[in-house]
């Protein structure tokens, strides 16, 4: 489905990205473009990752960021910029203002990840922790543009960010000019606007698809009803697209240039993290991974060859823990299993051989004896096992089954 509309005077254009370009020479890196034998399987046609979680940064948030301050005008860098971001936006505007020797200071909630936090700091800006949500951080810091004369430098609602991350989008045209179908991740829109904007203008045969979480899809009410709207309460693991309301300036380009917006799941977030981790041997944040979840999600909605964008990296380990668990829940590699057995010497060891010859790695078991629902003699025991599949589940299953025992609910 198609949401283009007839408007005509885009606010970015294909000179703008150009320009951005010749701004990022030495500053941005050309990242790699990868093959993923595992996904180009699945889809049936080559598909390339473009790993954008190799930017210096770990995210392509640099290229909009070095492209809006360098084009600040003398008093205006002279007052410095301010900005609000849990993470990736944060550190790329640390590390423009540095390269441009500019001063910067970045709002950042009061529980962003510490990682997060010191490698800001690292860039040069001072870090200021305000605020539960990122909504109150975003306040925070345009009080403080309001009343110190910094220039806020917005993630994604501005031209200029829009085209320095539109160079994304020349790069993959020279480094994959057989594309046929182009995968981005949208958040509040500004890579997949400025991205879309250079590749229509130089091959518009290229399908250019919008990928965001369900749980955060602003873009499609928002491309129905012909304007930006507000979603309540979006909720996503994906927090580098975890944004409430389009951009004007990228909605316009969106609404123009984007193909289609697609949406996936957690559960396909967190299996294509873990996807990219085992088989392409990458670290990729939820957001980053969306491309491939959508992949995983539809493999043969998308004619190839395809290249789908790793936008950012930069995750933390704590949730990286979480997330590899859940991924690995949701691809059927975790198992819990709840069963009741005789209160006697040898039961457990005798359950636990049976898993053994079905071949199922035992992580965990723990043991229930006061629930009124058991009998006198009973002991009821919660298994988590590692598995090879939703097959070796159900043959895990079957096997326990036949050797008597009865799987709870």
């Amino acid at each position: 489905m198609s949401y283009r509309t007839t408007r005509s005077l885009p606010a970015v254009t294909l000179d703008d990205v150009r320009g951005a370009r010749k701004m990022l020479g030495g500053v941005a890196r050309m990242t790699p473009m990868e093959n993923s034998r595992y996904l180009s399987g699945l889809v049936g046609a080559p598909v390339h990752l473009k790993c954008e979680n190799l930017q210096r940064t770990g995210s392509f948030k640099l290229r909009g960021a070095y492209v809006r301050i360098a084009g600040l005008l003398p008093e205006e860098r002279a007052a410095g910029v301010v900005a609000a971001s849990a993470g990736n936006h944060a550190q790329g505007v640390a590390l423009a203002s540095s390269l441009l020797g500019v001063r910067s200071t970045v709002f950042m909630p009061a529980g962003a990840p510490l990682p997060k936090v010191a490698a800001t700091r690292e860039y040069g800006a001072e870090v200021r922790l305000e605020g539960q949500v990122v909504d109150e951080t975003l306040a925070a810091a345009q009080e403080y543009a309001r009343t110190t004369g910094a220039v806020f430098i917005h993630p994604f609602d501005h031209p200029d960010v829009v085209a320095g991350q539109g160079t994304v989008g020349l790069e993959v045209l020279e480094q994959r000019p057989e594309v046929r179908t182009l995968l981005v991740g949208v958040g509040g829109g500004g890579l997949a606007a400025g991205i879309a904007v250079a590749v229509k203008a130089l091959r518009p045969d290229v399908r250019v698809v919008g990928v965001q979480a369900a749980g955060a899809a602003a873009y499609p009410p928002s491309l129905a009803a012909g304007r930006p709207v507000s979603i309540e309460n979006p909720v996503t693991m994906a927090d580098g697209i975890k944004v409430g309301r389009p951009g004007e300036v990228p909605f316009r380009l969106v609404e123009e240039f984007v193909d289609d917006v697609v949406t996936v799941s957690e559960d396909a977030l967190s299996r294509a993290l873990l996807l990219c981790l085992e088989r392409a041997k990458m670290v990729v944040e939820p957001a980053g991974a969306a491309t491939v979840a959508a992949l995983l999600s539809e493999p043969r909605a998308f004619a190839g060859p395809v290249v789908a964008l790793l936008s950012g990296g930069n995750v933390d380990p704590l949730l990286m823990q979480r997330i590899l668990r859940h991924g690995m829940a949701a691809a059927g590699r975790y198992l819990s299993l709840r069963l009741r057995l005789p209160d006697r010497p040898g039961a457990l060891a005798s359950l636990l051989g049976a898993l053994s010859v079905a071949d199922a790695n035992v992580l965990d078991v723990s043991h229930v004896r006061t629930d009124p629902r058991l009998g006198l003699t009973e002991v009821e025991v919660e298994l988590h096992l590692e598995t090879k599949g939703p097959e070796h589940c159900a043959e895990l299953g079957a096997a326990l089954r036949d050797a008597g025992y009865t799987v709870l609910d």
